[in-house]
């Protein structure tokens, strides 16, 4: 595995306790895995799933155990959290462990922020609160590593004059994750890097054409901009297993269909039953194979990621740290 190419681990939040989580990314760091991923989710995805801890403090007791980069990949900083605490929180990771923490953010799912029994607003509008956030987070970042203070008042948020006291000496990158062109383009313009989740290579192509526009108007250069992956997918020793894997415990892998306006597990769990096993192909690898995995992963490394999560979905991760760390993460490249 080159340098510039790097393997980390996707953290089920959703799925495994968060002690139980602390010991899957040490074991995984030890077969060769370089950093973790973890997304901030006040609810799983489905019951049999079962767990849903705290993103910030799970991600600091990793960052205690490990040595590789950190992000929540993503949260959402426009309903459960106003940007400012969201900036707060990721200046505070930068300083306690430099270099290492990066801001994933997304514009959110029902799932996780209709708690606050607030209005759920259309995508569009999700999106641009998505923006007007990471304004509020990088004048954050910007004026307070400058020792000032900064305002802001916009269509959906406001600040009063305030800095960010703890800061890092560089500040952590903004990563914004969508799988949409309009967003991607955007992104280009304001953040720092992408993320977006396994898809046909065509679909991430023109995600990254959009993405490149958007920088290179803000004089940026997108090469120099960090892309990250997150993969899906479904290894056990045999092909039986991996497909019962995924459907008990990754039901939402088969769901053709957007996700984002659905509120309760338990909603989850009724469409659950409506997936098959065909619904994953073309979507989530399902396979004893190690290699079908590597051939996979290696034409994602070759469109051009930096960095690429893996999410085992079953419960058998002690096998599936083992088993990818010695033959499928050691014949990856760029």
């Amino acid at each position: 595995m080159v340098a510039d190419l790097t393997i980390g681990l996707a953290a089920a939040l959703e799925q495994f306790p968060p002690n139980e989580i602390l010991e899957h990314v040490v074991l995984a760091e030890r077969h060769g895995f370089s950093g973790v991923m973890a997304a901030d989710h006040f609810q799983p995805w489905v019951p049999a799933q079962g767990q849903a801890s705290f993103v910030w403090s799970v991600m600091t007791a990793i960052a205690e155990r490990t040595v590789g980069d950190v992000g929540p990949g993503v949260t959402a900083p426009t309903f459960r959290w106003h940007p400012a605490m969201v900036a707060q929180a990721s200046a505070t990771m930068a300083a306690m462990y430099p270099g290492r923490h990066w801001l994933g953010l997304g514009s959110g799912e029902a799932l996780n922020e209709h708690i606050l029994g607030t209005y759920w607003p259309e995508a569009p509008e999700r999106i641009n609160r998505m923006f007007e956030a990471i304004e509020i987070i990088t004048k954050l970042f910007t004026a307070s590593a400058a020792g000032k203070d900064v305002k802001h008042s916009g269509a959906f948020y406001k600040l009063e004059s305030t800095r960010l006291w703890t800061m890092p000496e560089v500040r952590p990158e903004i990563l914004v994750a969508t799988a949409g062109p309009v967003t991607a383009k955007r992104a280009g313009r304001l953040a720092d890097g992408l993320i977006t989740v396994g898809a046909p290579l065509e679909k991430i192509s023109g995600l990254f054409g959009k993405f490149d526009d958007g920088a290179r108007e803000a004089g940026k250069d997108p090469s120099t901009m960090p892309r990250l992956l997150q993969v899906h997918l479904s290894w056990a020793p045999t092909d039986e297993e991996a497909m019962a894997n995924a459907m008990d415990q990754w039901p939402n892998g088969g769901m053709k269909f957007p996700k984002g306006d659905i509120r309760s597990p338990y909603d989850f769990e009724q469409m659950a039953k409506l997936v098959r096993p065909e619904d994953f192909a073309g979507r989530m690898v399902v396979s004893s194979d190690p290699d079908v995995h590597r051939a996979e992963l290696q034409k994602y490394a070759d469109l051009g990621f930096d960095r690429i999560y893996l999410h085992n979905v079953g419960r058998n991760q002690a096998e599936f740290f083992e088993v990818f760390g010695r033959e499928v993460l050691p014949k990856l490249h760029r």
